[in-house]
């Protein structure tokens, strides 16, 4: 039996019970892919991260959906670095550090501001935004519920990955975002053939008055049906309001997951000009919800 110690974090809040919930799985490894996913399942959250260790980074980590692997997301970073410092495995030495992490996707640059009162911000650097096909709005709205009408006028509907390939559904109104319906079986079909990991649908209007932007996002079974806060597909949202003008100013506050009654708030900065963005900064709160140890059997010990 393989005993493993474990966090779980709720990322982008500065509370417990808020934001979106992960699993963070320390010295992950000697964990193959399938014990990870099967772990994964039995997390059934969003994502489950497995701490490793790396070569060419501080700290390794891979995530995990209950239905495969992940190359880069935000929510899990934010857990996975607070829970090494809440673990006593990472000890900031000032009120500002950097630290580099290796996903799948590659290495990125992580940056943890600290007080006296211990971790208030992490923040994450993406990948430089990638643009990539565009979709037919008669095609992608209905796998949502929805018609043209309720798409933001002018904006198209596009695929941008900040390290995860992410569906940006810009629309026009708060309402429309909350009648919004996943349509599961003529997604699955479109998502097949198409170019994007997950959907995220957003409007230009917070719930909040701190808020610029609130979005949700969809996944299907085995994966949860809404992600509570999807950092990833936060940072490509803001490379695609800056790019197209949506947005005034490169900075703003993103907000997601409080119609599920676990609200999020993160701190986006958009870097480079409207032509030419060199990346994104997503950013926020963590807080420690539950700490123990997971038993679990040898992988020799699994079942086919």
């Amino acid at each position: 039996m393989l005993k493993l110690a474990m966090m779980q974090v709720d990322a982008f809040t500065n509370r417990p019970l808020g934001g979106n919930p992960c699993a963070v799985i320390f010295d992950a490894d000697g964990l193959d892919e399938d014990l990870r996913l099967a772990i994964a399942r039995e997390m059934n959250l969003s994502e489950t991260a497995f701490v490793i260790r790396s070569e060419i980074a501080d700290f390794g980590a891979r995530y995990y959906t209950p239905a495969e692997e992940i190359p880069l997301a935000g929510h899990p970073t934010l857990a996975t670095v607070f829970a090494l410092v809440a673990s006593g495995r990472l000890k900031p030495a000032g009120e500002h550090v950097a630290i580099s992490l290796e996903l799948k996707e590659g290495p990125i640059p992580v940056e943890i501001f600290s007080s006296a009162g211990g971790v208030e911000r992490i923040v994450m650097t993406q990948r430089q935004p990638r643009f990539l096909s565009t979709h037919d709005p008669e095609q992608a709205l209905p796998l949502f519920g929805l018609d043209t009408e309720d798409a933001l006028p002018g904006a198209p509907i596009q695929t941008v990955s900040t390290g995860t390939p992410q569906l940006m559904l810009p629309l026009r109104s708060l309402e429309a975002l909350r009648r919004a319906r996943l349509d599961v079986p003529a997604y699955e079909a479109y998502r097949a053939q198409s170019d994007f990991f997950s959907p995220h649908l957003f409007c230009l209007q917070g719930v909040t008055a701190a808020g610029r932007t609130f979005a949700r996002h969809f996944g299907s079974p085995p994966d949860l049906m809404e992600d509570p806060f999807t950092g990833s597909a936060t940072g490509g949202m803001a490379a695609y309001l800056w790019r197209y003008g949506l947005i005034e100013e490169p900075t703003f506050i993103a907000e997601q997951g409080h119609w599920m009654g676990r609200p999020g708030q993160a701190s986006v900065e958009v870097v480079g000009s409207r032509q030419e963005i060199l990346t994104v900064k997503v950013g926020g709160a963590a807080a420690l919800v539950m700490k123990g140890e997971l038993l679990i059997p040898e992988p020799s010990e699994v079942d086919d």
